[in-house]
């Protein structure tokens, strides 16, 4: 199958924006590439035209309880000092035109090639399991993700991946391809397309160690993720113990204000020296891991805001409790769309603006919300006290926290001038200067498995 057809009848797909959806191979015989993709029912119409007919095999049937199986690959800094940054750098530039209306949502994307080293004589012994891993038929889809985690054992960095495939796809989509790989002549195993690309850790080696910790690897006896060994024949197929959802687009546009995650941490440099600090001397490593990404990047933002105007009297210390609350906002949605992903659903419901919905279907909560929920219903308090570590403190403690805090937050938000006193009141009781710190509470309330 031609790309360009491919990709014809991908953008056709997506504009139905169902998520039921057939997996379709195609096979080029000519030059023995296979080609995965996804496409609802209604969409298959589209794809049964009579140059495809013969390449389409039988549909898939439903996810059922299949665990979604992710990519771990490291990059090579021989092949050039700011790998990451050539793609984060394509991945930007489109992101900028559709702010522009130049281009469209189906654009904003990059090519990641798996480098072939010269020195390797045979291929990978699972590209074929690779190439046939199971990904989305849009950004937008509701269902499971699939990840490239991406290391070079310093940082680590998910992104959220559209398709793969073996074809070299500089011959036919080279725009959204960095420069490096044509200019360094480089083969390529295989290539994923990526629509976002977020942090997760900044220099912080150890930090990268507990994340990956989290995966097990397939061909490795699903024993955990290890830099210090079982690294080979990457990139290495895992499991995530949990299926979390990094790219959900409610939970991103209300973290970032609608931005891509590429783009938000693009906005957040120079915090990674501030999450080591917070994580070594001031939450600690069991804490720290607990959070999520999006909830440390704004604890951090916000201590780093207030360390460098603490010594100014004059200073607005609004936009120190605005992350703080964006920390606690993230964070608590984070942890109950996964504690309550197997609830019943009566307990999934929470009624907003006159009407009873599920949590999944609504926009994240705010902290008025968050308190009034997490402390609300005996049945919701008993499952999540069941659930979780730390679910008494959860249940009884954070709902009142949330509430104080929202009035404070509510004040920031409107313009209303913080001075230092305020924020260093909050900074304290969040960050457990002098006390035991409610974000280190929070980093503490884990799933229990």
């Amino acid at each position: 199958m031609k790309e360009s057809t491919a990709r014809t009848a991908r953008q056709e797909c997506r504009a139905f924006g169902t998520s039921a959806r057939a997996r379709v191979r195609g096979q080029d015989f000519d030059r023995g590439v296979t080609a995965t993709y996804y496409t609802s029912p209604h969409c298959r119409r589209a794809l049964c035209a009579p140059e495809l007919a013969p390449h389409l095999a039988h549909p898939l049937g439903k996810r059922g309880n299949v665990t979604r199986r992710h990519l771990v690959g490291i990059w090579n800094p021989v092949y050039g000092s700011n790998v990451m940054e050539a793609h984060l750098e394509t991945l930007l530039a489109y992101a900028r035109q559709q702010r522009d209306g130049s281009v469209t949502e189906d654009d904003v994307y990059v090519w990641w090639g798996k480098i072939r080293s010269p020195r390797r004589q045979q291929s990978l012994p699972h590209l074929d399991e690779i190439v046939a891993l199971e990904t989305e038929p849009n950004r937008n889809d509701p269902g499971l993700e699939t990840h490239l985690y991406l290391t070079d054992y310093r940082s680590l960095y998910v992104a959220h991946v559209g398709e793969i495939t073996k074809e070299d796809v500089r011959e036919t989509d080279a725009v959204h391809v960095p420069a490096y790989y044509q200019a360094k002549h480089l083969h390529c195993d295989c290539w994923f397309l990526l629509w976002d690309i977020r942090r997760l850790v900044t220099d912080d080696t150890a930090s990268v160690v507990r994340e990956l910790a989290r995966l097990r690897n397939t061909r490795y006896h699903d024993q955990p993720v290890s830099i210090y060994g079982g690294m080979v024949d990457l990139p290495l197929i895992v499991t995530n113990t949990v299926e979390d959802r990094y790219f959900e687009a409610s939970i991103r546009d209300h973290a970032t204000e609608g931005k891509y995650w590429a783009e938000f941490d693009a906005e957040r440099v120079g915090i990674g020296a501030m999450e080591r600090e917070l994580r070594e001397n001031v939450l600690g490593d069991v804490a720290w891991g607990g959070l999520s990404p999006a909830a440390r990047s704004f604890i951090a933002t916000g201590e780093k805001i207030y360390r460098d105007h603490v010594s100014e009297p004059a200073f607005d210390f609004a936009p120190v409790i605005i992350e703080f609350s964006k920390a606690l906002e993230v964070h608590c949605n984070f942890l109950l769309r996964r504690v309550l992903s197997a609830a019943p659903a009566d307990l999934r419901r929470m009624n907003a603006d006159g009407h009873t919905a599920e949590l999944s279907q609504l926009p994240p909560l705010s902290l008025a919300d968050l308190q009034r929920f997490v402390g609300g219903r005996r049945e919701t308090v008993q499952y999540l006290c069941g659930r979780l570590h730390k679910g008494e403190w959860f249940t009884g403690s954070l709902p009142a926290v949330l509430g104080q805090f929202a009035d404070i937050r509510n004040k920031a938000a409107h313009r209303e001038r913080i001075n230092r006193e305020t924020a260093a009141f909050w900074r304290e009781r969040l960050l457990g200067v002098g006390c035991h710190g409610e974000f280190a509470m929070l980093g503490q309330a884990q799933l229990k498995h």
